[in-house]
């Protein structure tokens, strides 16, 4: 992802990741390949030296092979998870230059792949085999990122439930009838709310179950699947279509069909029945608030749905989606008065920021009034409170009535 939106500083400044023994690699396998399919995408506004960008390419193209190879190792490993279809290598023909996709042979924009043995497409070679063996370790003993992860661990979860609002990153698997979608788990169905919990404390397992290599390595496959699986909340659709859209030209394969909660998602019944699931008490006056999902508000979406119920909160903050949606995303503010949706412009560059003041022009849209304000204790965190206060009292009164020493 970093070297398709030529964001090398996350990388290596960021993370401290050594990627020298990937870029030796890539320009020893790919000197005389233009990587063209590769070339990382970047705005109107961003320059990039042409040496860079052939460099970058060349990184993209050996690490999404190698991506390719490996995830099938996953795949073959869970076939549980019904993710046959996400093994393509196999199925391109290298003296036509084609793959076959659903029984329909597509031309191929980029058919020079000198790493790929056909006889055994997934099997790394030697070299790649040593440019992962470097990468991981580059990633396992980055400092900055284990403190980030141990932050995401701590406080992350699929969803949260704060003061009567659903917080989700991406969907809540639904069937086309409404009914939650469930998914087996090492031989137990999930759904809803318990579906995200068991998702949750697998990817836990991954990083703290350090004694049982078997069960520390599902929870590192599941994580993969939670990217990209089809019964995932932060994914919901049939597949990710990465190979497609990056070597066919034809439009039909390169669809990612989404899962029923996002047709859903704009009833105001359906909105309800989510919230009850996942425990917000007073779901009638309660919101879904979603995020993951791009919201075209140049051609006039709204990102208040379902009456009310649902609104997104995301709606384009990343640059890649800012053409599709053609604003900056949306901060939600929640305050005693009620809630607020501010809708930002994109970021441009710093001279229109400093001439124009683009970067702090917004509007505001009033998503609900409260009847009367709210006070601290009709908050979670004042119920908290309120806890911690009887508790205190219950101690004093054991210390008056000689119940405790002093």
């Amino acid at each position: 992802m970093c070297f398709r939106y030529a964001n090398l500083t996350t990388l290596e400044d960021g993370y401290g990741i050594n990627i020298l023994p990937l870029a030796t690699f890539a320009m020893k396998v790919y000197g005389n390949d233009p990587c063209t399919v590769f070339k990382p995408k970047i705005n109107e506004y961003e320059v990039i030296d042409e040496s860079q960008a052939k460099l970058i390419s060349q990184m993209h193209k050996a690490i999404t092979v190698i991506q390719w190879k490996l995830e099938a190792g996953v795949v073959d490993r869970r076939k549980e998870w019904g993710m046959e279809g996400r093994k393509l290598l196999h199925m391109i023909d290298f003296k036509k230059g084609t793959v076959e996709i659903d029984g329909i042979e597509y031309k191929l924009k980029d058919s020079s792949f000198p790493t790929i043995n056909p006889a055994k497409p997934y099997e790394l070679t030697n070299e790649e085999k040593d440019v992962i063996i470097k990468l991981t370790h580059s990633f396992t003993v980055s400092e900055r990122l284990e403190k980030h992860m141990k932050c995401l661990l701590s406080r992350g979860s699929l969803y949260l439930v704060r003061n009567n609002n659903l917080l989700l990153h991406g969907a809540v698997p639904l069937n086309e009838d409404g009914s939650f979608r469930e998914m087996d788990i090492q031989g137990k169905r999930y759904s809803g709310k318990a579906l995200c919990d068991r998702m949750d404390q697998i990817v836990r397992s991954a990083f703290l179950v350090q004694d049982k290599p078997a069960v520390q390595k599902y929870g590192q496959d599941f994580l993969w699947y939670l990217w990209c699986g089809p019964v995932s909340p932060a994914f919901d659709k049939a597949k990710m279509a990465t190979f497609e859209r990056y070597l066919i030209e034809e439009k039909e394969p390169q669809k990612e069909p989404k899962g029923a909660y996002f047709t859903l998602k704009n009833k105001k019944e359906i909105c309800e029945k989510i919230l009850r699931e996942f425990g917000v008490e007073n779901y009638e006056h309660g919101h879904i608030i979603n995020g993951h999902i791009p919201v075209k508000a140049g051609q006039g979406e709204s990102p208040i749905k379902a009456e009310g119920k649902l609104l997104v909160i995301d709606g384009g903050f990343s640059k890649a989606y800012q053409k599709e949606t053609g604003i900056g995303g949306y901060t939600l503010t929640f305050n005693s008065y009620g809630l607020k949706l501010v809708q930002h412009e994109p970021f441009t560059t710093k001279q229109n920021a400093i001439e124009k003041g683009v970067d702090i022009i917004s509007m505001t849209r009033v998503v609900e009034n409260a009847e009367k304000r709210l006070l601290v204790r009709d908050t979670d965190m004042g119920k908290e409170l309120a806890m911690q206060i009887d508790d205190l009292r219950q101690l004093v009164d054991a210390y008056r009535r000689g119940a405790i020493r002093f």
